[in-house]
């Protein structure tokens, strides 16, 4: 019962965005879109200087790195100055880097325009702090969740754009990759809005944007009151369960290449600072989360690491083996890579509900790993274009399922912490994000072609040994019903 009178309250709220949303997603989508059509290029255009896959899975690691040191500045940044110059800053630097890397004549310049890309695009979490400021708190988790589909749109529509600027020259794609950011910039010094003057306590915070923002959210508020009085009064664990079941059905959506936001970025994003709102009810007592759970997090955020360093391994040197293997020039790796995000976005988007509903929590978790293992293991081998084409779909569906299940999943045990954890397991894929690329670089160069691809399978194969045992709090609460 629990579950129809909050999808009945969800479904009437999803017909309305907060003014300023829009806009905001646009910013993210494009700007993704001009790093969907540098990611599948990159490894064969770095080959032109003539260095290795090892070299070249440290360039990607570059980026990763660069990202996963900034994200935390431009945040503490955004929090003095406001969020529009950072996402300004953002975007022109972004054109910079493409530029650079498209003109760069030694692999030192490609290095240097990937870092700069890199320092750009670790304002992802400046993005999710404007969404925060402008979300009513019962609508920020699921807005969030909004916020991710603008990678799943930079995902299908950059490689697209980039297969067809490949084929005018080797520079093209970079080169309309930074017109696109500096457009996109400029577009946004005019409609942008600086969402930190409605936030109270921030330097640029004007009082009366402030209190019409509290009115908006107020008005919001009592409209849904009367419709969640009941699911607000119930069980603190059923709620967060809930929650849990909400993220696996509005996932945000994985990327390949980027350090992709955690569902909730910090606990008063998910609180409303004031544990108001829905989904505000977060675990039991005062919301500490018990040994049980803890370990279990722990083990989950392992299993997100070790599965995300196979994975990012994979993206990192995809490239250079289709090449290898099948001769693929830029236009073509652009497109299979516009594949592999059609497919991600379909399983993200479709597909995690109902696989979680049949199989629970840990029976999708190890479904997805075991995708992921066979996947790795077909490419490990040359088995011709049939091989890698189911290699791909196995690898692209347990990636799709094993993201939003793993935030899901950690989610739905750490109550009020769950901001924390959720940052915790983000970093950690920051992490994987950095070292997968080096190792499956080097692997590939020193050892051979299918080499990083065993290596991936173990990983995944480790990782689903990980998977901790006993329900979750969600299966312990409720029990899931279809939507």
């Amino acid at each position: 019962m629990a579950r129809g009178r909050r999808g009945d309250r969800d479904g009437g709220e999803r017909t309305k965005l907060p003014r300023g949303f829009g806009v905001i997603w646009t910013t993210v989508a494009i700007d993704l879109i001009g790093f969907g059509i540098v990611l599948p290029i990159l490894p064969q255009y770095a080959e032109r200087f003539g260095v290795g896959a090892a070299l070249i899975g440290v360039l990607s690691a570059s980026f990763s790195l660069a990202q996963l040191i900034f994200a935390p500045v431009w945040g503490r940044l955004s929090d003095r100055f406001g969020r529009k110059p950072i996402l300004l800053v953002s975007l022109f630097g972004t054109a910079l880097g493409s530029l650079l890397t498209g003109v760069a004549g030694s692999i030192w310049i490609l290095f240097v325009g990937r870092i700069l890309d890199g320092i750009s695009g670790a304002s992802v979490s400046v993005a999710q702090a404007a969404v925060g400021d402008v979300s009513p708190p019962s609508q920020r988790a699921r807005l969030m969740g909004l916020l991710g589909a603008a990678f799943g749109v930079g995902f299908v529509v950059g490689p697209a754009i980039g297969a067809l600027a490949a084929l005018g020259g080797p520079h093209v794609p970079f080169f309309i990759a930074a017109a696109i950011a500096a457009l996109n910039g400029l577009i946004a010094i005019k409609r942008l809005p600086e969402t930190a003057r409605g936030v109270a306590g921030h330097p640029l915070a004007d009082p009366e944007v402030v209190a019409a923002r509290a009115a908006e959210f107020a008005a919001f508020e009592a409209s849904a009151a009367g419709a969640s009085s009941v699911v607000a009064a119930e069980d603190e664990t059923i709620a967060a369960g809930l929650d849990a079941e909400r993220i696996a059905a509005e996932p945000a959506l994985d990327g390949p290449g980027i350090v992709e936001p955690a569902h909730l970025a910090t606990p008063s994003a998910a609180t409303g600072g004031d544990g108001a709102g829905d989904g505000a009810v977060e675990g039991a007592g005062d919301g500490a989360v018990d040994g049980a759970d803890r370990n279990a997090i722990v083990r989950l955020i392992i299993v997100a690491f070790v599965a995300m360093t196979a994975f990012a391994g994979f993206e990192a040197t995809f490239s250079l083996l289709a090449q290898e293997r099948f001769g693929l020039a830029l236009a073509s790796t652009s497109a299979v890579f516009a594949a592999i995000g059609i497919v991600l976005v379909a399983v993200q988007g479709g597909l995690v509900h109902p696989v979680t509903s049949r199989l629970g929590e840990r029976g999708t978790l190890r479904f997805g790993l075991v995708s992921n293992a066979l996947g790795l293991g077909l490419l490990a081998v040359s088995l011709g274009w049939p091989g890698l084409i189911v290699s791909l779909l196995l690898l692209t569906v347990g990636q799709g399922l094993l993201t939003p299940t793993l935030s899901s999943a950690v989610a739905g045990r750490a109550g009020r912490q769950r901001g924390t954890w959720l940052g915790w397991q983000q970093s950690a894929g920051g992490l994987a994000r950095v070292i997968g690329p080096i190792v499956a670089g080097s692997l590939f160069e020193f050892t051979g072609v299918g080499a990083p691809y065993v290596l991936g399978a173990v990983l995944a194969l480790v990782a689903l040994a990980l998977i901790p045992s006993g329900p979750a709090p969600a299966d312990r609460a409720v029990t899931p019903a279809a939507h």
